[in-house]
């Protein structure tokens, strides 16, 4: 990390809030470093309560730890309000032009505020060990849900969420500006957002309790109370709908559009099949209709909230494994070679694609590549490949690689 803008946070910020750190402890200069994210929206309370029983749990255990445990609280003014943000929502300002405008900003919003708390808490960490790092983001839903995993599309992230008995979601980052695990990612990091169940379901603790234990054992930190606790961990995640490695992909998104009246019909929750014209819910009072026979994901049952809901599709496996084999034999290269596509930056991470070209080129093609991120510029498209930013040689010493 750039350690001039670490000191540009820490000028403008106050002393760190006591409530910001939920636990820290464990090695800090040798093994893996596990960073859990918990309340970064407010009226999420569930992973926060996960993590203080997990850090109670660990404390009189820290000698037997093969690295460092931190747990770090989200929106502590909007969780003391219980509500999802106060200004703005936290987990939309992770872009890099967002964080270098709030940097100068002379007044900063709540969840401003709370942005760079993090932020400079991060810098901090990430200067003092080598790691690896694993990132993790605790989260519930305002509807009903099995518990699940989102992850920006990289192979790193695809191998450590597949040890995991949850479905995995890809291809968020196509349909959310600024998530902070988005973010990560583009530091190289191993990153995995997970989803308990609904807000106020006590089994949503347990989840995301049973998901930080398993999360600190395949990372190589430590196995909480031994063998049976992690056969006990692993079943309260199973759900009889999905195998093992089950991925799904968004295919598209409702967008709540600011002062639209949006409210969801009763009755539907993440991962129920939706046939083509049933209606979902009401805009303005008018009904609307789901696209296409697919899945529903994540409908909003809350006030707050930019998206409706999404549409989602199961990945064959044999799509899988094709897109591993061509990105690891770096098949985006061959790309470059067509009229109107160039790399858009030195490390190839950015393809700058003509849109007259790109209308004949599958968006599928671009999704086996890695290419999933999207941004407009004049008349080029450029794509973003969280591949080649993977810090891929610090984890391949990991048992899970």
């Amino acid at each position: 990390m750039k350690k001039a803008l670490h000191r540009l946070v820490k000028d403008k910020l106050p002393p760190r809030s006591p409530l910001r750190i939920i636990g820290d402890i464990g090695s800090r200069k040798q093994g893996p470093v596990a960073i859990f994210f918990a309340g970064i929206h407010g009226n999420e309370p569930a992973g926060v309560t996960a993590l203080e029983r997990l850090f109670a749990a660990l404390s009189p255990r820290e000698n037997d730890l093969k690295g460092r445990v931190i747990g770090i609280r989200g929106n502590i003014r909007a969780l003391e309000k219980q509500s999802r943000y106060l200004d703005e929502d936290l987990n939309r300002l992770w872009t890099k032009e967002a964080i270098q405008r709030i940097r100068i900003k002379p007044v900063l919003l709540e969840e401003e505020h709370e942005m760079l708390e993090i932020l400079d808490f991060l810098e901090e960490v990430l200067d003092a060990s080598e790691g690896p790092f694993y990132f993790f983001d605790l989260h519930t839903t305002s509807g009903k849900s099995a518990p699940f995993m989102t992850i920006n599309d990289a192979l790193a992230n695809r191998k450590f969420a597949a040890l995991f008995p949850v479905p995995i979601i890809l291809g968020i980052e196509e349909y959310l500006t600024g998530p902070l695990l988005s973010y990560v990612n583009e530091l190289g990091y191993v990153a995995l957002g997970f989803e308990g169940g609904q807000h106020q379901d006590p089994q949503s603790i347990e989840r995301c309790k049973a998901f930080s234990q398993l999360c600190l054992e395949f990372a190589g930190i430590f196995q909480v109370d031994g063998p049976a606790s992690s056969q006990e961990a692993y079943r309260t995640l199973q759900h009889p709908a999905f195998d093992k490695g089950s991925f799904f992909e968004i295919i598209e998104v409702y967008k709540v559009a600011e002062f639209e009246v949006f409210r969801m019909r009763p009755g539907f929750e993440s991962f129920q099949k939706v046939q083509k014209g049933t209606p979902v819910a009401l805009h303005q009072g008018h009904e609307i209709l789901f696209p296409q026979d697919a899945h529903i994901f994540m409908p909003l049952y809350q006030s707050q909230g930019k998206e409706g809901f999404f549409v989602i599709r199961k990945v064959p496996s044999f799509f899988l494994n094709l897109s591993a084999f061509l990105r690891k034999f770096k098949f985006d290269n061959l790309l470059v070679l067509l009229p109107g596509v160039s790399w858009g930056n030195k490390k190839k991470e950015i393809l700058r694609v003509d849109r007259k070209v790109a209308k004949y080129l599958a968006k599928q093609l671009f999704h086996l590549l890695g290419y999933r991120l999207k941004v407009l510029d004049g008349r080029f498209i450029r794509l973003y490949n969280r591949e080649r930013a993977t810090k891929k040689q610090t984890y391949k010493e990991a048992a899970w690689w």
